[in-house]
C-alpha cells in the first residue's frame, strides 16, 4: 500500500471513529497530549502518524491497529468496539462535591460499555501498597458507585476527604477496613471518624 493510500485509509477510519464515538478532534488531541494541528493533519489525510502514535490512537479508541490503517477498517474491527464509554479518573477529591464533579476528574479512560456495571463508574489510581498483592501501587481501579458493599469486598472509602481502597469487614455494627498487605494495620471506623463508602472495586488494571 502506498503512503498516500495509508493516509487516506487513516483519514477515513479516524473520521468514522470520531463520528461513531461522538468525540471531537480537540478532545482526542488534549487526551493524548497531541497538538490539535497535528491530529487534524492525520484526520484530514495530510500527514501519516508514526507507529507509536498509531498505537496510542488504537489504545485510546480501543480498537486494533488494523482498524486504523487498513481501508474500510470500520467493516470489521471498528464496529466490534463501537460502544465505548469515557470513564473519569478521579484525582484529589473536593469535600462536599459529587465524586465525579469536574474538579475531581484528572482525565478520562475509554472502556467498552458492555464491560461496565450499570450506573455510575469511575477509576481511582491506587496510591501506596497497602492492598498488595491484589492491587499494586499506581494501578487503576474501576469503582462502581454505591453506598454499601458486602462483607469481604474491596471498596473505595472516603475518610476525612481522602479516598482509600480497603477490604470491608463487618463485626456487628462495627466496620473495619482491612488492608491485604499484612504490614499495615486495619482501620476501625469509629463514630469520631468522618467516613463513607464511595463504591465497590470491580476491576483492577495493575501497573507493571
Amino acid at each position: 500500500m502506498s503512503n498516500l493510500g495509508n493516509k487516506e485509509a487513516m483519514s477515513d477510519n479516524l473520521h468514522r471513529l470520531l463520528h461513531d464515538r461522538g468525540i471531537s478532534q480537540r478532545k482526542v488531541a488534549n487526551d493524548l497530549n497531541i497538538s490539535p494541528t497535528t491530529f487534524s493533519s492525520w484526520v484530514n489525510g495530510i500527514f501519516y502518524p508514526r507507529i507509536d502514535k498509531i498505537e496510542k490512537l488504537a489504545d485510546y479508541f480501543n480498537v486494533k491497529k488494523s482498524a486504523l490503517i487498513e481501508p474500510n477498517g470500520d467493516d470489521s474491527e471498528i464496529k466490534v468496539f463501537k460502544d465505548i464509554t469515557q470513564v473519569p479518573v478521579i484525582g484529589d477529591i473536593a469535600c462536599g462535591d459529587p465524586i465525579t464533579a469536574i474538579q475531581n476528574v484528572e482525565e478520562y479512560m475509554p472502556a467498552p460499555s458492555s464491560s461496565l456495571p450499570v450506573g455510575n463508574n469511575f477509576y481511582l489510581r491506587c496510591d501506596g501498597d497497602s492492598m498488595k498483592p491484589t492491587i499494586n501501587n499506581g494501578s487503576l481501579v474501576l469503582i462502581h458507585e454505591q453506598p454499601n458493599v458486602e462483607d469481604g469486598e474491596i471498596a473505595a472509602v472516603l475518610i476525612d476527604g481522602e479516598a482509600t481502597l480497603k477490604r470491608v469487614k463487618h463485626q456487628g455494627k462495627t466496620v473495619i477496613l482491612m488492608p491485604d498487605n499484612n504490614q499495615y494495620n486495619p482501620i476501625v471506623l469509629t463514630d469520631d471518624i468522618d467516613a463513607r463508602i464511595l463504591g465497590k472495586a470491580v476491576q483492577v488494571v495493575n501497573s507493571l
